[in-house]
């Protein structure tokens, strides 16, 4: 889907008119702050003090929430509440988001609406008060929703059937009668998601995740890491076939999967670097899925408008969010996914080159004739800055927690840490001004650091510059001294390798995100600034000038049309790879240990190949079969 595709279909859904009949709960989250924490007189029992409490739609009401959020313009709900401040709460947030309510009933006795109270301490959850455990549906109230429901049907496009809970509405009997009921309306699509009773409902599409999946197929013991595309399919297959309808499947960061009368598809998942929440994911890609099929959009482009609305609510934390058309269209208009994840998790699968290293991921470039070749600098071919992330990690995590830094508890440190190296390993190859925006949005996430002394991107590189420049001023100046040589400072072979191809005739390009003037240098001081004369691009100190995308768009600018066909690219990050994969470039992935500068990282195997890496290969040791592979002899005159 292109942009212009999703922009026709979020104006398309605002005519879309959605039923929900399920489950409807109610999140509440009280975020707790033991400063105020005093004894109880009555317990002798220290307190828990909410700072500030946040009420939010869960389960069917999450849905709707974010059906009404992406702007379907009509949607009505069908379901049960209690007579209590949490379900008077439940109908005044539906009916402040302009979601009809006619067909929510309240069940005076034997019903508490379906609340799930999250306490959380310092970003973490504690645990849980859960409220509806013991419900039990009136027959009364069951035959007034379907009742409800049936006088609607005429003015709806797709009726959304969810369960969620146990003791909700889905008792034996009701699914009974609503299965009936679904039977008796052949012109009506009905998208049933049911985490307990899947196979109850005929005559509908169904949609539910990898594991709901492997469960009702008799295969609950499949290794999650290690599950390929066809074993996907096999489990998609056997539930269309089983239900006689299609079905989405869900797989969280893979992305989704489509079997129905066409066959099947997958949906590649996509590349969050930012924190992520995966609370309410799956009832944000349903309700994607739903507006899309209302407006008559076939199932794959459905599923992928659903992963795209996920992958804006996922970023939201603590909360169980929704998107906005504006938020989807950021997402998907230029969308970073995760490719081949089977093969990326699985290195038994890599497929070489017959007597080497090189694995090829996708196919040989057989009909290309490479002109252009844009290197990455650090890691691909400059060892100088090896461990830069041994001065980051630190750097961000003294930052994060200020003067509370020796103070805090294990378990916040651990937690910062973990946040931090992930920040760290997703953004690999971005400009450091970028990571540094990502580590004021971390300061301000963990709330150590008052408002007032929260340093912006550039502060924070400074601090970050300066001492990891003293690690690369000290290894310059043993180059200099004649201490160490370039080879002890760059992947093997990789200087060699430059020449060869500038011999070639090949026009060489270096982009890097660490800042120009460093990047200059640098290669000057190991010997190969000349090979690329003035295309050299590094950070200019402007984030939305990002050196890899911007060297991608001057080529094609240049070379025309053909461009994608002649342009390969070298990296050991996933930004330079990620954006040769969209313009249709090829991509080799460098996978190098950078301690060692030869041999495999499996680590940087997997995010290359997620990124879109047409090839990967451990260094340049090889470099003569490389060449073989990818370009032609040196070109006379040369």
């Amino acid at each position: 889907m292109n942009r212009l595709e999703l922009q026709e279909l979020l104006t398309n859904i605002r005519r879309a008119r959605i039923g929900i009949l399920g489950d409807f709960c109610l999140d509440v989250y009280l975020l707790l702050d033991p400063s105020a924490s005093e004894l109880s007189v009555e317990t002798g029992l220290a307190t828990h003090p909410v700072r500030s409490q946040r009420y939010s739609l869960g389960g069917a009401g999450n849905v709707a929430n974010n059906l009404r959020a992406m702007g379907v313009g009509q949607v009505s709900v069908f379901g049960v509440v209690g007579q209590d401040p949490f379900g008077k709460e439940m109908q005044d947030i539906l009916v402040s988001g302009g979601i009809t309510v006619d067909g929510l009933h309240v069940q005076r006795e034997q019903w508490d609406t379906h609340v799930y109270l999250k306490p959380y301490e310092r970003e973490q959850e504690q645990p849980r008060l859960d409220f509806g455990n013991f419900n039990e549906l009136h027959p009364r109230t069951g035959a007034q929703l379907l009742e409800s429901l049936s006088e609607q049907l005429p003015d709806l496009d797709v009726v959304i059937i969810n369960q969620q809970v146990m003791r909700g509405i889905h008792v034996d009997w009701f699914r009974e009668n609503l299965g009936k009921f679904i039977r008796e309306q052949p012109d009506t699509l009905f998208l049933v998601d049911s985490r307990h009773h899947a196979n109850d409902y005929g005559n509908a599409l169904r949609k539910l995740n990898l594991r709901e999946a492997a469960r009702l197929c008799g295969r609950s013991g499949i290794n999650w890491e290690s599950i390929d595309s066809g074993e996907i399919e096999s489990l998609a297959r056997e539930l269309s076939q089983r239900w006689g309808n299609g079905v989405f499947m869900t797989g969280g960061e893979r992305g989704a999967a489509v079997f129905d009368q066409r066959g099947f598809a997958e949906i590649p998942g996509l590349l969050i670097l930012s924190p992520v929440d995966p609370v309410g994911a799956g009832d944000s890609t349903l309700a994607g899925i739903a507006a899309a099929l209302a407006v008559g959009t076939e199932n794959v482009a459905a599923a992928e408008f659903g992963n795209l609305v996920a992958g804006v609510t996922v970023q939201k934390l603590m909360q169980t969010g929704t998107a906005s058309p504006e938020e989807i269209m950021s997402i998907g208009s230029d969308p970073d996914r995760r490719y081949r994840p089977d093969v990326a998790r699985q290195p038994r699968k890599a497929v070489y080159h017959p007597g080497t290293e090189i694995e090829i991921v996708s196919t040989l470039p057989r009909n290309r004739t490479f002109t252009h070749a844009i290197f990455d600098h650090d890691g691909t071919i400059s060892t100088l800055r090896q461990g830069w992330e041994g001065i980051m990690e630190p750097m961000m995590v003294k930052a994060i927690l200020g003067p509370k830094e020796r103070d805090v508890d294990e378990a916040l440190y651990d937690h910062v840490v973990a946040s931090v190296r992930t920040t760290i390993d997703n953004t690999t190859g971005m400009q450091t001004l970028v990571q540094m925006k990502m580590l004021v949005n971390l300061v301000r996430r963990f709330k150590c650091v008052e408002e007032g002394n929260i340093l912006d991107e550039h502060g924070y590189k400074k601090m970050y510059n300066q001492e990891l420049l003293c690690m690369v001023g000290e290894r310059m100046e043993k180059l200099r001294l004649g201490q160490l040589e370039v080879a002890d400072v760059t992947m093997k072979n990789a200087v060699r390798f430059l020449e060869a191809l500038h011999a070639r005739g090949v026009m060489l390009y270096l982009a890097s995100g660490t800042d120009q003037e460093d990047v200059e240098r640098e290669a000057a001081s190991l010997g190969y600034r000349g090979l690329f004369g003035p295309r050299v691009y590094g950070a200019v100190g402007d984030v939305t000038k990002e050196a890899k995308r911007m060297v991608l768009e001057r080529i094609l600018e240049d070379i025309g049309d053909a461009a994608p066909e002649r342009i390969l690219t070298f990296g050991d990050g996933p930004v330079e790879i990620r954006e040769t994969h969209k313009q249709g470039g090829y991509a080799v992935g460098i996978a190098g240990d950078e301690v060692r500068r030869y041999g495999l990282s499996t680590s940087k195997r997997k995010r290359l190949i997620e990124a879109g890496a047409d090839m990967i290969i451990p260094d340049f040791s090889q470099m003569d079969r490389l060449l073989t592979v990818l370009v032609a002899e040196p070109r006379a005159g040369n």
